[in-house]
């Protein structure tokens, strides 16, 4: 008879951003285990709180199925002698599998036969198998972990109670000084203890005792509670994402009220107030519909909703003072000149081994200036880049980005624009920061785009060239972000960018600035191979296929735009039934290039055949075609080169003994290869 499972691990509140992760990851070990031991089983339901991580396991078989399994021992020859009595090799062989000799038989396998027993297994008892279950709870890693009391084992918080069901019965094991048990804690002022009967009820017993178990459930009884508070007072909440999920982790039992402030803080920048909202009191600021914001806001409180005004004027208080201080600071920052605040940055260390601040910005901004030539920016656009660059980060010393950092870059550009800068060099240092994750938001004027490229390109070449390079998980100075932001900033804008050459640009000058740099030609090829990471990583995140994402970025890599339009289209025609037979021309092509060694001129006189002489029409045709063709229209160009190339290789051959002859056909097919390698490298696709 199947029976269902409960396990919850009773926690002092854990912080909010890990307790979802927590809890799929402790429904993946719970399933990982399950299919090591062949359990069968209907399905596995994961719960959370702050104070609680929770599975349930639904018609578990009552044991491991049964099985039979044919097991092989010693060669005939070794099993039995000339007279055929079994030998001590066969005997100690059925002994080990608990049969006997009655239990042999033999199989041929490659022409040698073997003895064989069929072995039965009885399952084991689920009951039994339970009993590991501490091993689940402490393979759980976590981010951050403590230890408590006199323990030694670290944990994301400690660990009071846990409940352990396999149907109406505890299963039995300890972690630490905690016994399982079916005594769980309701909410933290609302409930009380209480015994769970079974899995079954977990979820509505805990309602009883003020606990909603199920994260989806409180999230949306959140959701809701504001929408229709919203539709009450004629508000609009815009409800973010991040803002819900956090709130929805930090309590078990959610009632979402609101409360007010002095209109006279709207005088405010709105990212002021919408930042100390919701980023320092977990607040959703609430607007009018047309986007302005009002002197309201809402928050939930774990709890419910007795004395609602009490609680409303406890946060009202809180929040009263922040504001003040966001006042304070931003009329006291008004009195600070950008050119005082540039100052300030000289004795600020950006990192010891790379120098200050304010040495940042000055590097930043002949990046900035070098690009700003390469990608044919006019004169005025320049003198953008170059004033938005030498001032971007004054903000740092300002004091509303020192309480408030989220709010760098938004208070450099409305500082900017109160000290005269115009709206494009005050736009620039907000979007210099962009994107601010994988997925985020980028620049949307070209000068930001271009500061904000220069700006993380400086930040790897610097510490690339002293060697700190992310390691494992480890990247504290965020450098894989700022790569993705690289590579996203360069495709949104379609530039190209020889990034050897500016790489090498960017250590020279942290070289000049007195920093101690790593060679240069080690480090290129290091940051070319960190670049070559994301792009993998990027491509295999749109479905393209693993040896295609390998070809196309062993190509051209200086405009990342085509990069990825031609592992797009190398994707969408990988099935077609011409592709096989092209890679499998061009990978012969790319295979005899490598043979030549040296720079050759192609001679027309030194071809002896119509196939020789069709094949190097082709290659001419190919790279005139190439020049302005489409991914998509480049591989046509490459489809028609299989026929010529096929010929070529059935009427010619290439190694032949007459040095000139060789030599100038191995060089056609390098200058072949010379143009088909900067699409992709075709020998790293699997054709079968």
């Amino acid at each position: 008879m199947t029976q269902d499972i409960l396990l919850e691990i009773g926690l002092e509140e854990m912080p909010a951003k890990y307790v979802q992760a927590s809890e799929i990851q402790l429904k993946e070990h719970v399933e990982a285990w399950l299919a090591e031991k062949g359990l069968a089983y209907e399905a596995v339901a994961s719960f959370s709180t702050p104070r609680r991580l929770a599975v349930t396991v639904k018609a578990v078989a009552p044991s491991q199925a049964d099985s039979e399994d044919e097991v092989r021992g010693p060669a005939r020859k070794t099993a039995q002698d000339e007279n055929g009595d079994w030998s001590r090799a066969a005997q100690g062989f059925v002994r080990g599998q608990g049969l006997t000799t009655d239990d042999i038989f033999f199989k041929e396998l490659k022409g040698t036969e073997y003895a064989f027993v069929n072995k039965k297994t009885v399952g084991v008892a689920t009951a039994d198998l339970l009993k590991e279950w501490d091993k689940i709870i402490l393979g759980l890693n976590f981010p951050v972990n403590m230890h408590w009391a006199n323990h030694h084992t670290k944990y994301i918080r400690p660990i009071h109670w846990i409940v352990a069901l396999y149907g109406d019965t505890v299963i039995p094991f300890s972690i630490l000084d905690v016994t399982t048990g079916r005594t769980t804690r309701g909410h933290r002022f609302l409930g009380h203890e209480i015994d769970i009967t079974s899995a079954a009820t977990y979820e509505t017993q805990l309602k009883e005792v003020f606990v909603i178990a199920q994260q989806a459930e409180r999230r949306q009884l959140i959701a809701d509670q504001i929408a229709d508070l919203a539709s009450v007072k004629n508000w609009n909440v815009p409800i973010d994402a991040d803002l819900l999920e956090e709130v929805t982790n930090l309590v078990e039992y959610p009632t979402v009220l609101f409360g007010n402030y002095e209109e006279n803080y709207l005088d405010l920048p709105a990212d002021v107030l919408i930042t100390i909202m919701r980023e320092h009191q977990r607040y959703f600021p609430v607007m009018a519909h047309d986007g302005q914001l009002l002197p309201f806001f809402i928050t939930v409180r774990n709890g419910n909703a007795e004395h609602l005004e009490t609680v409303a004027k406890g946060n009202e208080k809180v929040l009263r003072a922040r504001l003040s201080d966001g006042e304070f600071f931003y009329q006291e920052d008004q009195k600070i000149t950008i050119a005082a605040a540039l100052e300030k940055l000289k004795k600020i260390t950006f990192h010891q081994k790379i120098g200050t601040m304010s040495d940042k910005i000055e590097r930043v901004g002949l990046v900035a200036t070098k690009l700003a030539g390469l990608f044919n920016f006019s004169a005025s656009e320049i003198a953008d880049v170059q004033r938005a660059a030498a001032i971007y980060k004054f903000d740092l010393v300002t004091n509303l980005v020192g309480e408030f950092p989220e709010l760098q870059g938004e208070m450099g550009a409305k500082y900017a624009l109160l000290q005269g800068e115009n709206e494009v060099v005050a736009t620039a240092i907000r979007e210099s920061y962009m994107p601010t994750s994988s997925e985020g938001e980028l620049p949307a004027t070209k000068v930001g785009a271009l500061l904000a490229l220069a700006d993380k390109l400086e930040t790897l070449g610097a510490f690339f060239s002293v060697d700190m390079i992310p390691t494992g998980s480890n990247d504290p100075f965020a450098l894989r972000r700022a790569m993705i932001g690289v590579v996203r900033i360069l495709i949104d804008q379609r530039w190209e960018l020889p990034f050897d050459g500016t790489v090498r640009d960017i250590i020279t000058l942290e070289e000049a600035a007195g920093v101690k740099v790593m060679p240069i030609d080690e480090t290129v090829l290091k940051f070319n191979q960190f670049l070559a990471r994301r792009l993998r990583n990027l491509l295999a995140n749109d479905d393209v296929r693993h040896d295609l994402i390998e070809a196309a970025v062993a190509g051209e890599t200086n405009d990342l735009a085509q990069l990825f339009e031609r592992a797009a289209a190398l994707n969408k025609v990988s099935q077609a039934d011409w592709f096989r037979p092209t890679v499998e021309a061009l990978t012969r092509v790319m295979n005899l290039a490598r043979k030549l060694d040296k720079t050759v001129t192609i001679d027309e006189t030194l071809f002896e055949n119509e196939s020789e002489q069709a094949l190097y029409r082709e290659i001419k045709t190919v790279k005139a075609a190439f020049a302005a063709a489409s991914s998509t229209e480049k591989l046509t160009v490459l489809k028609q080169l299989q026929q010529p190339i096929a010929r070529f290789f059935e009427n010619t051959l290439v190694m032949v003994d007459d040095e000139a002859i060789r030599t100038n056909r191995l060089a056609m097919l390098a200058e072949l290869n010379n143009i088909v390698a900067r699409f992709a490298k075709f020998d790293a696709i699997i054709v079968k």
